[in-house]
């Protein structure tokens, strides 16, 4: 009796979160073990449906690199990599759309669904939904500036029309983007997920965007995890060299989403079971999250 009270209890704990973030958006970067591993995925979905059902409206926006990375190599072609951003030609954009808008997207898809879900694949392309430009990437050289490096059909977010979007949560559905927008001419370009999904939460509106990550948040200069971070902190800790490599961009993000109006962002660690319910829903939370 006792373990079932305790399960009565963990309910209502919950009651306050789930009554205020009833009806409300939040867009959710999936990427890193909790994309790879089956534990870590089928509890993903499980989160994910939950969310669902009980009245909040998740997006889902979800990288591959990895994986992009291994389908190369079978394919004999080395993956190249310039300020960790991938150099694509034209024939390693076909890869991209292939693994991401193919065989992840619609791997996702599928998991959701088996748990109940009603998931709907896409990609940027889709609807209009992402409408990008080419990305140019600037490097200091010793005595002559700034040099303009051409890394290919990498592309960045110009604008997002979340038509498709709002009907598909008219009905019910959970949007799963791959994050491919497609430029002037209808090319494909290869966008960083952790940027769409900063864009996507900013047209939409958020309540939250939510990172997932293989880390337990963003640490400070002693080593331990901030719990809370202010936006306008986030720069400085960049100049200081605290926020660097795989964090940059997610800090960016979130600091690109608060200034467009979403409620709050969060970082946090993907290898944690569960970790959706446990920071939505408990008042202790895990990660950082990033607030105005």
């Amino acid at each position: 009796m006792k373990e079932t009270i305790k399960k009565a209890n963990v309910l209502i704990e919950a009651l306050p979160y789930i009554k205020n973030f009833y009806g409300k958006t939040f867009v959710i970067k999936y990427g890193g073990a909790a994309q790879t591993e089956d534990a870590l995925k089928s509890a993903f979905a499980q989160d994910i449906v939950l969310m669902n059902f009980i009245g909040i409206h998740p997006v889902i926006v979800h990288g591959g690199g990895p994986k992009i990375s291994a389908i190369m190599e079978r394919m004999g072609k080395k993956p190249d990599f310039v300020q960790g951003q991938r150099v694509t030609d034209k024939e390693t954009m076909d890869i991209v759309e292939m693994v991401l808008g193919g065989l992840i997207n619609k791997e996702i898809v599928a998991l959701m669904n088996s748990h109940g879900g009603r998931a709907v694949g896409l990609s940027g392309k889709d609807g209009g939904l992402i409408k990008a430009k080419k990305k140019l990437i600037k490097k200091k050289t010793l005595g002559k500036g700034q040099e303009v490096i051409d890394i290919g059909l990498v592309g960045e977010v110009e604008a997002v029309d979340p038509r498709i979007l709002d009907s598909l949560k008219r009905d019910g559905f959970v949007p799963v983007i791959s994050p491919i927008g497609a430029g002037a001419k209808g090319e494909a370009y290869n966008i960083n997920a952790d940027y769409v999904a900063s864009a996507v939460a900013s047209a939409l509106g958020a309540e939250k965007l939510i990172l997932l990550t293989d880390v337990q948040g963003i640490k400070g200069k002693d080593g331990s995890v901030i719990s809370t971070l202010r936006e306008k902190d986030i720069k400085k800790l960049i100049a200081g060299g605290v926020i660097s490599g795989g964090m940059l961009p997610k800090a960016q993000a979130c600091a690109s989403a608060l200034k467009a109006g979403v409620k709050k962002t969060h970082i946090i660690d993907g290898r944690v079971p569960h970790c959706l319910l446990l920071e939505i829903f408990t008042k202790e939370g895990i990660g950082t999250e990033v607030i105005a």
